[in-house]
């Protein structure tokens, strides 16, 4: 597809988006940026929820997945669900009584000021890496689909898309993402449903052949029982994917902020539960399409990628499937791209001008600080985003899943402690938690290994929050909290 339809693509897309930007900011307040009006449906949020969450990372590295994992990762979606149940009815209660735009804040409230800071700053180290490294893997498709064939250079791509994001978000905030999260949600679905249909098609493949097809295929086994040592083993992926959704989404001010935009707690739980749910049918469809893309190839007599990301991207853009897949590709990355950074932008702006700089959300300063947080922060993932390039090693989701062990898991503990303990701690020394957790989880990864040949995957984020927790516990004052 040449570069001049892509760009016309990625025009139209971007003024649909600054078309609903422009209705949902009028007659705006300052804190509607932080909590939006709430006057959104819960399940309009929790559709939106899912585009944002699946992500761009989601629509190139799942389907290749199936090359190496199968279908193994529908076991750690299965645990998904229990944990936004855990969310729904442990953690929004806490955020809906707090009445605050910082779920943060509640720290403060239970372990003291520093505890509530230190919690702050995990979150914007977290968001904004993590934001960072899913906006650097679109941006490069897009960059080789669009702007590199013009022979602009990768930091300009960048500049670009960030501009078109901080265009969309600086003035309404969360009131805006709520709404183009629903657009762009239903652009991800709508084009991941008619890829499977055109792929299926250049296979000849009834909708019947094709369930038979993907069932039968040594790619599409989803539980492994055999070997308690590996990452997929069922217990561990099942039981770490009901801790991920508490930590990427319960603990997160990126996600928690659109569900403090529910009318009500109660909207605001169901919101949570079908949002859980709702991964089950995507990620499935994800994974059919990343068996579909491995028969057309092994059909072509062509090798499979040894990079599993390369899969999908690959086929889409390289002229073996019909001219409209590609096209839908395109569709899918842009919305991605779009759903993701404008989301993570709108949450760390609210977190670092309201955690950090302690400006209330009504305060008449607060538009002007957070014109000026928005556009810092643009340029910080902006450095970052370049220093990943450099790296450039990996795989992307693999990374993305290693960094939340090591820098959710603190988060984990902190929280954990506040809510099931009635300690107190000493709360200038809550830095060393943070610290001490990540280092003493690392080094317990690298003594398994050593010892017994033991493979930590993702239930690295549990011991990390455990170790952060028995820290926590190290620094309680000798008094029960009345």
């Amino acid at each position: 597809m040449s570069p001049t339809v892509t760009a016309i693509l990625l025009f139209i897309y971007f003024a649909i988006l600054l078309l609903i930007a422009y209705i949902t900011s009028r007659r705006t307040t300052p804190d509607a940026f932080f909590l939006g009006k709430r006057t959104a449906s819960w399940p309009m949020i929790a559709f939106g929820m899912l585009g944002v969450s699946l992500s761009g990372i989601s629509v190139i590295s799942v389907p290749g997945w199936v090359l190496t994992t199968q279908f193994h990762y529908m076991q750690m979606v299965l645990g998904y669900v229990l944990g936004y149940y855990a969310i729904a009815y442990i953690l929004l209660p806490v955020y809906y009584r707090l009445k605050r735009p910082s779920i943060y804040s509640y720290l403060q409230e239970r372990l003291g000021r520093v505890s509530y800071k230190t919690s702050a700053a995990l979150f914007l180290i977290n968001r904004t890496v993590i934001a960072s490294l899913r906006l650097y893997v679109v941006a490069s498709v897009l960059h080789a689909l669009i702007f590199e064939q013009w022979g602009i250079p990768f930091t300009l791509t960048i500049v670009i898309t960030l501009f078109l994001i901080w265009l969309y978000t600086y003035r309404a905030g969360i009131q805006t993402i709520i709404w183009t999260d629903i657009f762009q949600t239903s652009v991800m679905i709508l084009v991941l449903i008619l890829t499977v249909f055109y792929v299926a098609q250049a296979l000849d493949f009834s909708f019947s052949d094709m369930v038979t097809q993907i069932t039968a295929s040594p790619f599409s086994e989803i539980f492994e029982w055999s070997d308690w040592k590996s990452p997929s083993h069922f217990l561990k992926m099942f039981v770490a994917g009901a801790f991920i959704p508490i930590v990427m989404t319960g603990l997160d001010q990126d996600m928690m902020q659109k569900n403090l935009g529910c009318k009500t707690l109660r909207d605001a739980q169901k919101n949570m539960i079908v949002y859980g749910y709702g991964f089950i049918p995507i990620n499935l469809i994800l994974l059919a399409l990343g068996v579909l893309l491995a028969l057309f190839l092994q059909k072509q007599g062509l090798p499979l990628p040894t990079k599993g990301d390369e899969l999908y991207p690959n086929l889409a853009t390289g002229g073996m499937l019909p001219p409209i897949v590609g096209v839908l590709f395109t569709l899918g990355i842009i919305a991605a791209t779009f759903s993701s950074a404008d989301s993570a932008l709108t949450a760390l702006t609210t977190s670092f001008t309201i955690d950090i700089l302690n400006i209330p959300s009504n305060a008449k300063h607060a538009v002007r600080i957070r014109h000026i947080v928005h556009l810092s922060l643009s340029f910080l993932i902006l450095l970052l985003i370049l220093g990943f390039r450099w790296l450039n090693e990996g795989s992307i989701i693999g990374a993305l899943f290693t960094a939340v062990g090591y820098l959710y898991g603190p988060l984990l503990g902190f929280f954990v402690f506040g809510l099931f303990t009635r300690w107190r701690i000493r709360d200038q020394l809550a830095p060393l938690a943070a610290i001490c957790g990540p280092l003493l989880s690392y080094a317990l990864s690298r003594f398994m290994l050593m010892q017994w040949g033991y493979t930590m995957g993702y239930e690295l984020l549990i011991a990390n929050a455990v170790l952060t927790f028995a820290v926590l516990l190290l620094l309680r004052k000798p008094v029960h909290i009345a």
